[in-house]
């Protein structure tokens, strides 16, 4: 029913969030694959997708990973990224209700300060984006992009609420530092 997709780099601890929770969204049957696109990793990421029983990929091209997908729903989200308590049935219940692309709502917990929600745009899949693929397919072959598709069509707001990437970002940073 559902595909996931991740695009990583370097991505090996916040791709493990993620993943974490995907696991409820399998138990129940809801996601039938994750695919985690790679732009050449050099941590441990190959192997947590293989852990995880992830299609893993170097060498690809969005139209043809789309075409092959399973589900007839596709989940984008960034490596880190966490849809939180309930996002499997309102998942279901959107995909057997509603055929409109989806974001998840922003966590009130996790918030950008006041300045930088206001200065700065969001990145394309700091929200997730849900998709059917028979409606982002026909884009991908005519050579869009993922970020030029979803400025281009109107999403639903999911009641569901996302951590975003960054908040996990932010802390690998700031043990860095």
């Amino acid at each position: 029913m559902l595909t996931v997709m991740l695009e990583c780099e370097n991505s090996e601890p916040e791709l493990a969030y993620t993943l974490s929770v995907l696991v409820s969204g399998a138990v129940d049957g809801v996601v039938s694959e994750v695919i985690i696109l790679d732009r050449g990793s050099e941590d441990g990421t190959a192997r947590l997708a293989d852990a995880a029983g992830c299609k893993y990929l170097v060498d690809w091209a969005l139209a043809d990973i789309v075409h092959a997908a399973r589900g007839e729903w596709l989940l984008f989200l960034q490596p880190g990224a966490r849809p939180q308590s309930g996002w499997v049935e309102e998942v279901l219940e959107y995909a057997a209700v509603d055929g409109k692309p989806a974001r998840f709502s922003p966590s009130r917990r996790f918030r950008k300060p006041w300045f930088k929600r206001i200065m700065q745009r969001n990145e394309p899949l700091e929200d997730g984006f849900l998709v059917r693929k028979r409606d982002i397919l026909p884009a991908l072959k005519a050579g869009a992009d993922i970020a030029r598709f979803m400025r281009g069509v109107a999403r639903r707001r999911l009641r569901s609420e996302l951590i975003p990437a960054w908040v996990l970002r932010g802390r690998r940073r700031d043990a860095v530092s």
